[in-house]
């Protein structure tokens, strides 16, 4: 059985984990409140330009632009794959590597050569400890990303498809539903499938003038379109983790709170169980006294 000492230096131990677990659960809550900002004041921009790519698109010959036209034969595809860069935030990682490695799974068996653009410190480390191919790795990027990285990034993936280095571009990232629900998402981002309106049933759902045409108009959208989706998979993602991490050090504390209060009453048994045998050797010893 556990000495006083052992007990009390357990409690003392699981308290000061729960002083850091409350501590960044704290952190967690701070960041997400100013990513959660940024994410919300982004998304009815990304709103928005889905809606006038659909209304543009609808009933357009897709062969104006290479971007919309889907190869024959799909011999090589890109992943862009996104993770955290730190760890403590449950099933966050895992839930988009495991997709990823489905998602690479099917590559193979379908004979295809793929890549992997991973941003993201854990995914990358995953991914080279595997042995897979990575094509290029962004890490602690996060807070620093901002559009112009992703136009850059869009124009890699652009170029590599024109040039016939790539036939097929997916993402997989983590999207933001509520604190409670983070769900790990994957999309195609080249070819480009443009967004159904709302009245794609019967035609487009709003008449546009547009000056130039609409076909150049659309030809000029369809790279802002990839930068949105991917600048959209940022924000969205780093609300995830954030939120997630909150939810892991929020249970963490629960759980410290609770090892604190079975470590007390295992100490306070310990030690009623002591000062009884203590007694019991008094009492004896008074006995053995009278007996003589």
């Amino acid at each position: 059985m556990a000495t006083l000492r052992d007990i009390l230096r357990k409690i003392e131990a699981v308290k000061k984990t729960k002083q850091i677990t409350k501590a960044m659960n704290m952190v967690a809550a701070a960041r997400l409140r100013s990513t959660q900002g940024r994410m919300e004041s982004f998304e009815p921009y990304a709103t928005k330009f889905a809606e006038v790519l659909g209304n543009l698109s609808s009933g357009m010959d897709p062969e104006i632009h290479p971007l919309l036209v889907k190869k024959d034969e799909i011999k090589k595809t890109e992943l862009l794959h996104f993770t955290s860069d730190r760890g403590l935030c449950g099933s966050f990682n895992s839930n988009t590597i495991n997709m990823a490695e489905k998602w690479v799974k099917d590559q193979q068996q379908n004979d295809r050569d793929y890549g992997l653009t991973l941003v993201g410190r854990k995914g990358r480390d995953y991914f080279r400890r595997r042995g897979a191919n990575i094509t290029t790795s962004h890490i602690q990027i996060y807070e620093q990303v901002d559009i112009s990285f992703v136009n850059k990034m869009t124009r890699e993936f652009t170029d590599r498809y024109l040039d016939e280095g790539v036939d097929e571009v997916y993402m997989i990232y983590t999207r933001f539903f509520s604190l409670g629900k983070q769900e790990p998402t994957l999309v195609k981002l080249i070819p480009i499938e443009p967004p159904e309106s709302e009245g794609s049933a019967k035609g487009p759902a709003a008449e546009y003038l547009c000056e130039p045409s609409a076909e150049e108009l659309l030809i000029e959208l369809l790279p802002k379109h990839i930068s949105v989706q991917i600048y959209n998979a940022f924000l969205q993602n780093e609300v995830s983790e954030n939120a997630a991490r909150m939810a892991a050090m929020d249970n963490a504390t629960k759980n410290c709170s609770e090892m604190i209060e079975d470590l007390t009453l295992v100490f306070n048994k310990v030690r009623q169980a002591a000062i009884t045998a203590e007694l019991m050797d008094i009492v004896g010893g008074a006995e053995a006294i009278k007996k003589a």
